[in-house]
């Protein structure tokens, strides 16, 4: 079985982001940001209606946003998934968008959680042309044959061509493959996020691994 990362098509949305929920629910770490940020539920089919309907018009507005798909080579299936945004016109590109779709104390919560990531990404990174990773993900009946480390290779592949570097926020599960392909996490000086324990509702605060992987230097 082989795999292939393409742009996604209009038509591939729901595809896509089955793979993204299916991934991220099965992750513990994917699975708390989820219920924070769609505190609501995200399995309904009333929800997945909804948020298809508003990502695509999210591709019809955002200048800087991306989306690979990763598909089984044998079958055309969506295995995965990338977003990310690519960062090259300055703080205009850079604005912190929030949760708009919540309100009140649920909103206050994801921000709670999310405004720390935009803030160390702006401390670390602001004023400089970048990639920017929000998520990779891989649905679970395609995890450990390969598809994690092809969409990585592709960012990786984008970042050389382009010759800027690319930062993500990583879950625990995640660090070893992306350290192992060349991301360096940031020492705490540089920058740090972590969670508290009581905004997450869980026993113990949850410390973010921030990640960089600088471009290679440009063959002659």
């Amino acid at each position: 079985m082989g795999f292939t990362v393409l742009p996604a098509l209009i038509p591939d949305i729901r595809a896509v982001y089955d793979a993204y929920f299916a991934a991220f629910a099965a992750d513990p770490d994917g699975k708390l940001l989820l219920e924070i940020v769609f505190p609501g539920g995200y399995t309904s089919e009333k929800f997945r209606t909804a948020h298809t309907a508003g990502i695509l018009s999210w591709w019809h507005t955002s200048a800087t946003q991306h989306t690979f798909k990763c598909i089984d080579s044998s079958t055309g299936a969506v295995a995965g998934m990338a977003l990310f945004d690519v960062f090259v016109n300055g703080e205009k590109d850079r604005q912190n968008h929030g949760v708009p779709w919540l309100e009140g104390e649920q909103r206050d919560r994801a921000e709670q959680v999310l405004n720390p990531l935009w803030e160390a990404r702006e401390k670390v990174m602001g004023g400089r042309s970048y990639i920017y990773v929000h998520a990779i993900a891989v649905n679970p009946a395609y995890q450990g044959r390969g598809a994690g480390a092809t969409i990585v290779q592709s960012l990786l592949d984008l970042g050389n061509q382009s010759q800027l570097p690319i930062y993500l926020e990583s879950t625990a599960a995640a660090e070893r493959l992306y350290g192992k392909m060349g991301f360096q996490r940031l020492p705490k000086e540089m920058a740090s996020v972590v969670h508290e324990a009581k905004v997450l509702g869980i026993d113990a605060d949850v410390e973010v691994p921030l990640m960089m992987k600088q471009p290679s230097a440009p063959r002659l």
